[in-house]
C-alpha cells in the first residue's frame, strides 16, 4: 500500500511503534509508578499528588477489588469528574487485572442503565453527586459493589472534609439519596476501601497485550452507545504514537517530564484519557479541572502556573475566548494547543493564534482508536484545515462504498488500520460485520479526500449531507466558513425539507456583535459560497445544543430543539 504521508513526516518522527516492547498496559504503568515516585502526577484544586501516592494509592484499592472476589477481566465502571480519584480508580482496575468501564458522569438513568447491562459491569465507582442517577437503575443492572467517592476525598484531611461539605450543605450538589442493599449489594466509602487494602496486598495478574483494558463506549449520539473493545495492545501503541507525534512540540521546555498539560477535558472521554496516559508515559503532571464550565475559575486555574499542552475541542477554545479575563493568561509557555473531538474551525483557529501566539494543531480520532487517527504536523506555524497525516503504524485509505481504495483527490469513506484500532464492538457481532473491510480496515462513517502529501480533509460525516437540488452539501464546509464572517462565535448547519429543492439549508449562529444580522450573514455567504450552498433559513441563538464532550449536535437542531 502506497504511504505518500512518510515522505511529509517531520524529521526524527518515526514510521512505526512498537507496543510489544511492554507485556501490557499495566506495567507501562508500574514503571513510570517506580521511576517518577518522587514526581508530581496531578494538581487539583492546588492540592498535589505523585506518582509515588498514585503508586500506593492505587494499589490499596486494586487489592481491596480483588477481595471482592471479581472474576478476572471483570468490568468495573468509573462516574467520576477530572478529581485525583480518577486515576488511581483506573489504575487500580488495571493493575488489578479488570477492565475499565468509562461512564459519563452526567448520564440520564437511561443512558447509565443501558451501559452498565450492556457493560456487565458488577462494581462501580461513583461520585456521590450522581448516586441518584445510580439509585434509579441500580436494581435493573448487574451492580453489586459500589464505591462511593465524595469531591474532598484525596484533598487533604482537613481542606478535603470543607470541600465535601461545601459540595453537600452550602453548593448542595449532592442530591439524596438511598441505594438498595437488596441482593447482597454493598456500598463501601472511597476512602474506607483504601484504607482497607492498605493492609491488604496487590496480588499480580496474569495479563497479556491481547487482554482487554477498557470498553469505551461511543457517543451515543445516534441510538445505544456501543463498547469499543480496547486492548492493552491498542491503548500502549496509541500512548508510543501520540508520544512519538507530540513530543517535537515541547522542545521549548526540553524535558517532557516537565510538561504541565491542562486535563480540562473529561477524562472519560477518549482524547482526555489518552493524553493522561500520555503523561503518565513522560513522567509529567496534569492540571486537573473538576467543572472546565465555571470559565471565571477556569482562567484563575490558568493564571496559577505556566502550562505546556492544551487539549481542547473548538467549543471550548471559543467559549474561553469570549471571557473577558481570558487576555490576563500569560501563554508564553504554551507549546501545543491541541484540538479534536469535532472539526475546528478555521475563524477559532485564526483567533485562538492571534490572541495566544500558539496555533491550534488539528487531529482526528476516535474512541475506536484510542482517540489517535491523525494529526497535523505539531511544529507547524499554519492552519491546514485538514485532519493532518496519520500517525505512526496507521494507514488510512479512501473507499468506496464497497471496499475499494480510491486514488488521490478523490472523496470517500475514511478507513483506518493500525494497532490502535479496536477488536471490535462488545457483543455485537453485527455491528462488527459492518465496521470492518474485507481487508481490515476500519470504516469510520466520516467522508474525506486525501492529497499527494498524504493529508486528508474531512467533508463530512455520511448521515450529515445535505442535498439540494441534487447537490451535495457538507455542513462542516459551510460552517467552516461562516465561522469566518465577523461578529459570529460559531454556527451549526443542517438540512431541512425543502419542496422545491429536496432540502434547504438552515444555519443556526451564535453572534458576539449584537448589531449582525441576518442580512449581514447572507452576503457573506453569497461572497464566500456557491449560490446552492448559501443558506435559505438563518436563525440567532445565544447558544448551541452540544454534548458534554463539546460536539454540536445537529439531530436536536434537526429536531427543532
Amino acid at each position: 500500500m502506497d504511504k505518500p504521508w512518510i515522505k511529509t513526516y517531520p524529521e526524527g518522527v518515526p514510521h512505526d511503534v512498537n507496543p510489544s516492547e511492554y507485556n501490557s498496559l499495566t506495567q507501562l504503568l508500574e514503571e513510570s509508578f517506580r521511576k517518577n515516585a518522587s514526581r508530581p502526577f496531578s494538581v487539583c484544586m492546588e492540592r498535589w499528588m505523585t506518582y509515588g501516592q498514585l503508586d500506593s494509592l492505587s494499589a490499596a484499592l486494586g487489592a481491596w477489588l480483588q477481595a471482592q472476589g471479581l472474576e478476572p477481566g471483570a468490568r468495573v465502571a468509573i462516574m467520576l469528574p477530572n478529581i485525583p480519584q480518577f486515576a488511581v480508580t483506573m489504575s487500580a482496575i488495571l493493575r488489578a487485572g479488570y477492565t475499565c468501564v468509562n461512564v459519563n458522569p452526567l448520564y440520564t438513568p437511561r443512558e447509565l442503565e443501558h451501559q452498565l447491562r450492556d457493560s456487565g459491569a458488577t462494581t462501580i465507582v461513583i461520585l456521590e453527586n450522581f448516586a441518584k442517577t445510580l439509585e434509579e437503575v441500580i436494581d435493573r443492572t448487574p451492580v453489586k459493589n459500589v464505591v462511593m467517592a465524595s469531591m474532598g476525598d484525596l484533598l487533604g484531611f482537613v481542606f478535603g472534609t470543607w470541600i465535601t461539605f461545601a459540595v453537600r450543605h452550602l453548593a448542595k450538589m449532592v442530591p439524596a439519596y438511598k441505594l438498595p442493599l437488596t441482593d447482597g449489594r454493598k456500598v463501601t466509602p472511597f476512602n474506607r476501601a483504601i484504607a482497607d487494602g492498605s493492609s491488604m496486598t496487590l496480588k499480580s495478574v496474569s495479563q497479556t497485550l491481547d487482554s482487554i483494558a477498557f470498553l469505551q463506549y461511543t457517543g451515543g449520539t445516534t441510538g445505544l452507545s456501543k463498547g469499543a473493545v480496547l486492548t492493552h495492545r491498542n491503548i500502549v501503541a496509541a500512548i508510543l504514537q501520540a508520544e512519538a507525534w507530540f513530543t517535537p512540540a515541547l522542545k521549548k521546555i526540553g524535558d517532557p517530564s516537565k510538561t504541565n498539560s491542562i486535563a480540562a477535558l473529561p477524562l472519560y472521554h477518549i482524547f482526555a484519557l489518552t493524553l493522561c496516559l500520555l503523561a503518565i508515559r513522560w513522567g509529567s503532571h496534569l492540571t486537573l479541572v473538576p467543572n472546565p464550565r465555571d470559565f471565571g475559575k477556569f482562567i484563575e486555574v490558568l493564571k496559577k502556573r505556566p502550562f505546556h499542552l492544551f487539549p481542547a475541542v473548538n467549543t471550548l477554545f471559543n467559549a474561553l475566548m469570549q471571557h473577558p479575563q481570558f487576555k490576563s493568561i500569560d501563554f508564553s509557555q504554551l507549546c501545543l494547543s491541541q484540538a479534536g473531538g469535532m472539526a475546528a474551525s478555521e475563524g477559532t483557529a485564526r483567533q485562538w493564534q492571534q490572541l495566544t501566539g500558539c496555533p491550534m494543531v488539528e487531529g482526528w480520532g476516535m474512541s475506536e482508536t484510542c482517540a489517535i487517527g491523525t494529526n497535523n504536523i505539531v511544529t507547524s506555524r499554519e492552519f491546514t484545515g485538514t485532519i493532518g497525516l496519520p500517525l505512526p503504524g496507521i494507514d488510512i485509505a479512501i473507499k468506496d462504498d464497497d471496499g475499494k481504495s480510491l486514488g488521490i483527490g478523490e472523496s470517500g469513506e475514511i478507513c483506518i488500520r493500525g494497532p490502535n484500532v479496536m477488536r471490535g464492538y462488545y457483543n455485537q457481532p453485527a455491528e462488527n460485520e459492518k465496521a470492518f473491510t474485507s481487508d481490515g480496515f476500519m470504516r469510520t462513517g466520516d467522508i474525506g479526500i486525501m492529497d499527494r502529501q498524504g493529508y486528508t480533509k474531512i467533508v463530512d460525516r455520511k448521515k450529515d449531507m445535505i442535498l439540494v437540488s441534487g447537490f451535495n452539501v457538507f455542513p462542516n464546509e459551510l460552517e467552516n466558513v461562516i465561522s469566518l464572517c465577523p461578529g459570529v462565535v460559531e454556527c451549526a448547519a443542517i438540512g431541512i425539507p425543502d419542496e422545491k429543492q429536496g432540502e434547504a439549508i438552515k444555519v443556526f449562529v451564535v453572534k458576539s456583535e449584537p448589531t449582525l444580522s441576518e442580512d449581514d450573514v447572507a452576503k457573506y455567504c453569497r461572497q464566500n459560497l456557491t449560490g446552492y450552498k448559501v443558506p435559505k433559513y438563518i436563525e440567532f441563538r445565544d447558544d448551541l445544543p452540544k454534548t458534554n464532550v463539546g460536539k454540536i449536535l445537529r439531530r436536536e437542531l434537526r429536531a427543532g430543539k
